[in-house]
């Protein structure tokens, strides 16, 4: 694959297991890491149109198939990851962690403390329509700067978005560069001192000493959990799962953690069949016991492994 004038790296063949979260897939016929936007819409302003694009983040909500993905992965790197504050406008690059974007917000007496304890980058955030403790990004989201799969840079608002429960309309094999985002006013102290205790619950309660890669399943009921003393557990998807005694259960190397249910761990050496046939199994039980049918909120792509 020969490129004119591009800067960033082009690796064919590129093995993806050690760039997920879960430590599991093949490997994508080319990985792209571009220098800067520019960069990025070069490369996709002469990259074959038939070829598919896969832009990935930092692999916490991912699955790759063990047979790898027929595709050029573009995966944005150091070039991407700023973070600016402009009165209470945060606009932080598609590969700035959700948590260093929080606390730098919080730095500054913004509050994004919501984006703390959520795995990934922003660019993977605003995609899912990312949320936790009843606050989401389409809540605060303003705009963002997409490369188009034909190289053209463009801004994006709400409406192009089409923000859901977990979801929005990105188009196919569109790459997010950056997102603004306009955060409430508070107390740097008392942000940084709640985001402190966010995190000590999440640790009481989620296996985040263990390979997982955040919830598997949305919950059935369509929002997140608030952490009030008065949310309901009726349709979370934690409670379904255990109402049809899968908590713990495993194949292969895979396991829906003892911890919190919605988790499905590597407790070492699984592969993505192992992974994704338990998350299968899990949704079969799960609609045999209460009639509801449990959506991934973890994205699988690629091919499974060849016989």
């Amino acid at each position: 694959m020969n490129m004119d004038g591009i800067r960033g790296r082009l690796t064919p063949n590129r093995n993806l297991s050690e760039l997920t979260w879960l430590r599991v897939g093949g490997a994508a016929d080319y990985l792209f890491q571009p220098a800067d936007i520019e960069d990025l819409a070069l490369f996709l302003k002469q990259l074959d149109p038939t070829v598919p694009v896969f832009p990935m983040g930092v692999g916490s909500n991912l699955i790759v198939r063990d047979g790898g993905i027929r595709a050029v992965v573009i995966r944005l790197g150091r070039g991407f990851n700023s973070i600016e504050v402009d009165g209470d406008l945060v606009t932080a690059g598609a590969a700035a962690l959700d948590a260093h974007v929080a606390r730098k917000a919080a730095d500054a007496g913004l509050d994004l403390t919501f984006l703390r304890t959520i795995p990934g980058a922003i660019g993977g955030a605003v995609r899912m329509n990312a949320g936790c403790y009843g606050s989401y990004v389409a809540d605060v989201f303003v705009s963002a700067t997409m490369v188009t799969r034909d190289g053209e840079i463009c801004e994006i608002s709400a409406d192009d978005l089409s923000f859901q429960y977990r979801q929005t309309q990105l188009p196919e094999g569109a790459v997010l560069v950056s997102a603004t985002l306009r955060a409430g006013l508070g107390d740097a102290a008392d942000l940084h001192t709640r985001m402190k205790q966010q995190l000590e619950t999440r640790d009481k309660t989620q296996p985040t000493k263990d390979r997982s890669a955040g919830s598997t399943f949305r919950n059935p009921a369509g929002f997140s959990s608030t952490g009030q003393s008065d949310d309901v557990h009726d349709l979370k998807a934690w409670k379904v799962i255990d109402d049809a005694g899968m908590r713990g259960a495993s194949r292969g190397g895979a396991q829906m953690s003892e911890k919190h249910s919605n988790f499905l761990i590597n407790k070492g050496g699984a592969t993505a069949a192992d992974l994704e046939g338990l998350g299968e199994e899990v949704r079969k039980k799960v609609y045999a016991s209460s009639g509801i049918t449990l959506m991934w909120e973890i994205m699988r792509i690629g091919e499974p492994q060849s016989e």
